[in-house]
C-alpha cells in the first residue's frame, strides 16, 4: 500500500538511520584457531521467509561473514564436522498503520506527506560442531520511507535506492551482531 503511495504522488525517498554503524573487521576479536563454518542466511518479513530479499542480499551476507576473519572458511552448502552460523534478518514493521498514512499521502497527491520506519533485526546463532547450545547475539537497525511533503527524519542518511538502502543497512547490522559473536568468551 505504501509503495503504490510512493507511485502515485513520485516523492518516495529512504534514509538509513545512523544509530547503528558498521563495525570495523579490525575492532572484531579473531580467534586463535578460526573454525570452518557453514553459513544459512534468511530475509524474513515479520518472521516469514522472504525467498526474494534473501537471494538479494545471500551473496552480500556471505561476503561480509567470509571477511568478517572468524572463520577459517565459510560454505554456504553442508560441510561435515563445520560449526554452523545461522544468520536470520527480520523486517519488522516500527511504524503503526503505514498503510493508511501511504493511502491518505497518495490522495492529497504528497501535500500531506508520512513517514515509515521499518525495523530490522539481525539474529546471529553460531553452533560450534559438536556441541547443542548455539551462541546467539542480535542486533537492531531501521530504515526510514518519506513520502510526498514528509520532513526527512533526524540522524539518517538519504539513500539512492531502497536496494543500496537494504544493502548499507545489511552491513551495518551484521557487523553489529557479528562484532558481539567475536567479544563472546565461549566463541573462542
Amino acid at each position: 500500500m505504501v509503495s503504490g503511495a510512493a507511485l502515485l504522488t513520485g516523492c518516495a525517498s529512504t534514509y538509513v538511520d545512523t544509530a547503528t554503524k558498521e563495525v570495523p573487521v579490525a575492532s572484531m576479536k579473531k580467534p586463535d584457531q578460526p573454525k570452518q563454518v557453514q553459513l544459512v542466511f534468511e530475509f524474513q518479513t515479520k518472521g516469514a521467509p522472504n525467498a526474494r530479499v534473501t537471494s538479494f542480499l545471500k551473496e552480500d551476507v556471505a561476503k561480509q561473514v567470509k571477511e568478517s576473519g572468524l572463520f577459517s572458511t565459510v560454505a554456504t552448502e553442508p560441510v561435515p564436522g563445520a560449526s554452523l552460523l545461522s544468520v536470520t534478518l527480520n523486517n519488522v514493521p516500527l511504524t503503526t498503520d503505514a498503510a493508511s498514512k501511504g493511502f491518505v499521502t497518495g490522495l492529497t497527491f504528497g501535500l500531506a506527506g508520512s513517514a515509515v520506519t521499518d525495523g530490522y533485526i539481525c539474529t546471529v546463532s553460531y553452533l560450534p560442531a559438536g556441541q547443542s547450545t548455539p551462541i546467539v547475539k542480535t542486533a537492531r537497525h531501521a530504515i526510514h520511507t518519506t513520502l510526498g511533503n514528509a520532513s526527512p527524519p533526524a540522524g539518517a542518511v538519504k539513500s539512492e535506492s531502497m536496494a543500496v538502502a537494504a544493502q548499507k543497512m545489511t552491513r551495518d547490522v551484521l557487523s553489529n551482531a557479528l562484532k558481539d559473536l567475536s567479544d563472546d568468551a565461549s566463541f573462542h
